[in-house]
């Protein structure tokens, strides 16, 4: 059979999409459980989401939370790492620990018939750890070199930059969840040990189960190996003051750098459900897929660049918004020149075209961001994360198609601000400064903390 490429494929039904129920329980020490019962494989998923990101590292000491989900499996209700690492791969099941910005994660995916045994584990991880002397100099060790590597990469120091000048240093959110070196080299396990006790506890937590069990065989499993999971009140405040922008260049030099790195954006209002569609849309639009007009317009017509995106970062109490790309330096000028091209331009309107190919994509992959039990779970934990409506998935299809042009049109004015724009360039300034001399912006050389030089 050979395939008409020239024929458009038909729509053959409207799609429709609905996640299973999702029930809810809270263990009598307070930690609330939210469950998938999902049947059509022997697994279970687990998601644990501890309130004790980054944000509330105290001051001169970013990089606690993250070196505390480092140290916290390395030793666990009498079992060292590699004990409890050949417990977990015994069982086949897959382990891990993440922190980001607003939480510490605990995740745990295994089959039914090895879930019990494997929550036993987990347990001692959550409310046994070792916390071993050793362990934690180790693990300090191997996050500074892990940091100090980094500093060889474009990227990672644009990112860093870039957060630290569109939130300032009055934000917990602008500072990178690793940390800095000295400031990870100044943590205590003295301190480690404090940052357990008063962040990992029931009530500040939540639990997302996703799987083949039965609502009350996990409840009653849950309380056997959680319930003695004790509770304390402590203060979890953080700074959440950001700076008021003005429209500058903030250039760090990387000596011998053949590629620039980009990164143009602000300071965004929080995710709210009344324009989240509607800004959602404009970036599709803009420069959040591969047809979007900033990557068409920076790859494909100029070939500047491999791709260039968008986006709208939203945490659970802050957000930005970003341009990002890596160019030639010799591109640079011209690159930079199209980018603010297309953040004024996209304030003239768009088209129904456009409207339309951005819904269809986003409608049509949104069942593919489901079809894992990870996937399930992870959605769950970002609707507690930002305190979406219980009907969020089941109505999300519904909420994209209903987004008018003219709703999106709007989105733009407000929330693209040309006039507050923070464009962060990382590349060799020897070569840097021609290529941006004739913008009327001014421009700071600045170190990796965005501080000026």
């Amino acid at each position: 059979m050979i395939l008409d490429r020239t024929q458009k494929p038909v729509n053959i039904a409207e799609l429709n999409f609905t996640l299973p129920k999702t029930e809810t329980f809270t263990l009598s020490n307070g930690l609330k459980v939210y469950f998938i019962n999902k049947t059509n494989l022997p697994m279970i998923r687990l998601n644990l989401m501890i309130n004790a990101g980054s944000k509330f590292d105290p001051k001169n000491k970013n990089g606690l939370s993250y070196l505390t989900s480092l140290v916290l499996d390395e030793g666990a209700g009498g079992l060292d790492a590699l004990e409890l690492s050949d417990e977990f791969d015994m069982l086949g099941t897959n382990f891990g620990i993440s922190t980001d910005n607003d939480s510490t994660n605990l995740s745990l995916q295994t089959l039914s018939d090895k879930f019990e045994k494997s929550l036993e584990l987990f347990s001692k991880v959550l409310l046994q750890p070792s916390f071993n002397k050793a362990d934690f100099e180790r693990e300090q060790s191997k996050l500074i070199n892990r940091i100090l590597q980094s500093k060889d990469e474009p990227e990672y120091l644009a990112d860093l930059v870039f957060d630290n000048v569109v939130l300032g240093d009055q934000n917990s959110y602008s500072y990178p969840v690793s940390g800095y070196e000295e400031t990870v080299a100044s943590i205590t396990l003295e301190e480690i040990k404090n940052h357990y006790r008063k962040f990992f506890v029931p009530s500040n937590s939540n639990l997302v189960v996703v799987g083949n069990i039965k609502n009350d065989e996990l409840f009653r499993l849950l309380t056997k190996h959680l319930n003695n999971w004790v509770n304390s009140k402590n203060d979890f405040s953080f700074k959440n003051i950001s700076t008021t922008q003005q429209k500058k260049i903030y250039l760090l030099h990387k000596e011998d750098s053949v590629q620039t790195e980009i990164r143009v954006g602000h300071h965004s209002p929080l995710r709210s459900q009344d324009d989240y569609f509607q800004r959602l849309m404009l970036n599709t639009i803009l420069g959040g897929q591969f047809t979007s007009r900033i990557n068409l317009n920076l790859r494909e017509r100029n070939g500047y660049t491999y791709g260039a995106t968008s986006r709208f970062q939203y945490y659970k109490d802050n957000a930005f918004f970003e341009v990002s790309t890596s160019v030639g330096i010799e591109n640079t000028g011209n690159a930079l020149k199209e980018i603010l091209f297309e953040l004024e331009n996209i304030h003239n309107g768009i088209t129904d075209s456009e409207l339309e190919f951005a819904k269809s994509s986003l409608t049509k992959k949104f069942p593919l961001n489901f079809e894992t039990y990870r996937q399930i779970a992870s959605g769950i934990t970002g609707k507690i994360l930002y305190n979406l409506p219980e009907d969020y998935f089941d109505e999300y299809i519904a909420n994209v198609n209903s987004v008018s042009k003219s709703e999106v049109e709007q989105a733009a004015k407000l929330f693209v601000d040309n006039n507050a724009l923070s464009i962060v360039l990382v590349g060799d300034k020897n070569l840097l400064k021609d290529k941006i001399s004739n913008f009327n912006i001014e421009v700071v050389e600045v170190d990796t903390k965005g501080k000026s030089l």
